[in-house]
């Protein structure tokens, strides 16, 4: 179950500039650690063999910091304009046969009792699910200003009335690559197959337990690693 995964890393993190102008973002660090390796260490930890890691703005530095893995085979999907985050994972349909974890490389997020990954793995249920969405609280976690979805009772998740939009997405899902090969388009957003999902009544999420923070902007950053230097950490 799961033993592959997908790493977004690709985007030009125009909010994070100028910290981002030389560095991509996904290797800017929270916690002494790149925010790429705080993804590859949670997929390593679930079990996963095999990450494709996308790479558009200063590939170069996303495909090294790749090659020095060495607990998990790294395969870079490398991009010639940028797809947003259901291209690029389209793009990169070729490595995916059955349900992967795809993760952001800019989202860090610190466990609760179980990890993440292996609750959404237990959880998952190919016979109802096409998407499993991990997705915490908003007043729980740091650094969003809005919710993304609403949690019904039964675990399904939904966007139709957005006065109860009161989960945030914490940019970590299991999904089924046929979504992705079922829109035409070449570029488009993740919320193309999270839209197809929820109209057929398949798309599900899970709260997350631990903390998250979502580190936008250096201002974001420099307050991610003061509350994890600090001790504090990400829960409120």
């Amino acid at each position: 179950m799961c033993d592959s995964a997908m790493i977004l890393a690709a985007g030009e993190g125009r909010r994070m500039r100028p910290l981002s102008l030389g560095t991509p973002k996904p290797l800017l660090k929270v916690g002494g650690r790149a925010m790429l390796d705080w993804a590859l260490d949670k997929v390593a930890a679930a079990g996963v063999k095999r990450a494709v890691v996308n790479a558009f703005y200063l590939a170069g530095q996303i495909e090294a910091h790749g090659a020095a893995r060495r607990d998990i085979e790294i395969i870079i999907s490398r991009e010639d304009q940028l797809l947003d985050t259901g291209g690029g994972i389209k793009h990169a349909l070729s490595h995916f046969d059955k349900p992967f974890f795809a993760l952001n490389a800019d989202l860090p997020w610190t466990e609760g009792a179980v990890p993440a990954l292996r609750r959404m793995a237990d959880f998952w249920d190919a016979g109802k699910m096409d998407v499993l969405l991990l997705l915490m609280t908003r007043e729980k976690a740091r650094g969003f200003v809005k919710g993304d979805f609403a949690l019904a009772p039964d675990g399904r998740a939904h966007r139709r009335d957005e006065a109860v939009l009161l989960q945030v997405m914490l940019a970590a899902q299991i999904v089924k690559p046929d979504l992705y090969q079922a829109v035409p388009e070449l570029v488009f957003s993740n919320n193309r197959v999270w839209d197809a999902a929820e109209a057929a009544g398949r798309l599900y999420g899970i709260e997350h337990d631990g903390g998250a923070y979502h580190v936008g902007t250096p201002a974001d950053l420099a307050e991610a690693n003061r509350l994890i230097e600090s001790g504090e950490g990400w829960r409120l």
